[in-house]
């Protein structure tokens, strides 16, 4: 069975499987009719509900933003259990808007038109369709193998578990709730998120990253040979990042885990600066090609206990301030 849809205008949100993060600000009913069909009345859940099925949904015209978003994903949000499951194939027969796949695990996507830039986590293979340039989700590939795929401008050593990203196209949350032991080298600079709910992957940047680095990290490792933008590693569970410089502030909220800064870096509750100790240092003169004693110039944040007292409260400005909770 497949959803076919016609789209007489740029429609954003489309296979979304996060429904513009409904959860947290309620501007996308999933039940909501997708605007500028032709001849149809399919809704956004009904698309995202026969991918998660298996189905294909085919859509001729042109999708905008969060095309694929998390594609693949069962969200906790929504009632999901957080793991990665199967999706289906979805053809365009037209052209898709910025930071398509961004956190997309599973799933295939087909695209005839043009693709702006930043993408999420995929990456491009030889096409089995013809006029049709196909992508699959990194993470899949890293966990699942290529198959009979073949990746272009990229490599990948099947028996390391090792993709080398060099074709130097601008990509977010690489390696996204990836769970298997892997690597991922990015020869340049990394959009946002990369690594957001990892495991187990290890993700190097030879350049800088943008917002959200290490975000929600749940184990695995993100080394970054360059500056991290805001929020390095907010919401961290387990797991190492590892850094230059930081533009903003890091580790709001983070739960575990640890934080590694070359210069020092400014923090948000819970995380504090602690004491380098010896297997510190060994990991960074591992990581980062760091003699002894520039190792031991690092510096580290864990959550502080203390800290985590505090509350954050949204200012009528739009800024942020850390409320201590009484008690």
């Amino acid at each position: 069975m497949a959803i076919e849809i016609s789209l007489e205008g740029t429609a954003d949100y489309i296979c979304d499987y996060t429904f513009n993060f409904y959860w947290h600000n309620n501007s996308l009913n999933p039940d909501s009719l997708i605007p500028k069909q032709n001849g149809t009345t399919f809704t956004y859940r009904n698309i995202v509900n026969e991918l998660k099925s298996g189905g294909e949904v085919r859509i001729t015209g042109n999708v905008g933003s969060n095309f694929a978003y998390s594609l693949g994903a069962d969200i906790k949000h929504l009632g999901g259990n957080g793991e990665i499951e199967k999706a289906g194939r979805i053809f365009v027969d037209g052209n898709v808007g910025p930071e398509a796949g961004m956190g997309m695990v599973s799933g295939t996507l087909y695209v005839k038109g043009d693709i702006e830039y930043p993408v999420g986590n995929i990456v491009e293979l030889v096409s089995d369709v013809a006029e049709y340039r196909k992508f699959r989700s990194i993470t899949d590939i890293l966990c699942n193998g290529t198959g009979s795929d073949e990746i272009i401008n990229n490599e990948f050593d099947e028996t390391e578990n090792t993709l080398i990203l060099k074709d130097g196209v601008h990509r977010g949350t690489v390696a996204a709730r990836c769970n298997c032991d892997s690597k991922v080298i990015i020869e340049g600079d990394a959009y946002n998120g990369t690594a957001m709910l990892a495991r187990k992957a290890t993700v190097i940047v030879n350049g800088n990253a943008g917002m959200n680095t290490g975000s929600h990290l749940k184990g695995g490792t993100v080394v970054v040979h360059g500056e991290v933008g805001e929020f390095a590693g907010a919401y961290m569970k387990n797991g190492k990042l590892i850094f230059l410089n930081a533009k903003g502030f890091i580790g709001a909220g983070m739960e575990g885990g640890a934080i590694y800064s070359k210069n020092k870096s400014k923090t948000s509750p819970p995380a504090a600066k602690s004491r380098m100790k010896g297997e510190d240092s060994s990991l960074i003169r591992e990581l980062m090609d760091a003699g002894r004693v520039e190792s031991m110039l690092y510096n580290k944040y864990e959550p502080d206990k203390e800290k985590e007292k505090y509350v954050e409260v949204h200012m009528r400005d739009g800024s942020i301030v850390m409320r201590k909770i009484d008690g």
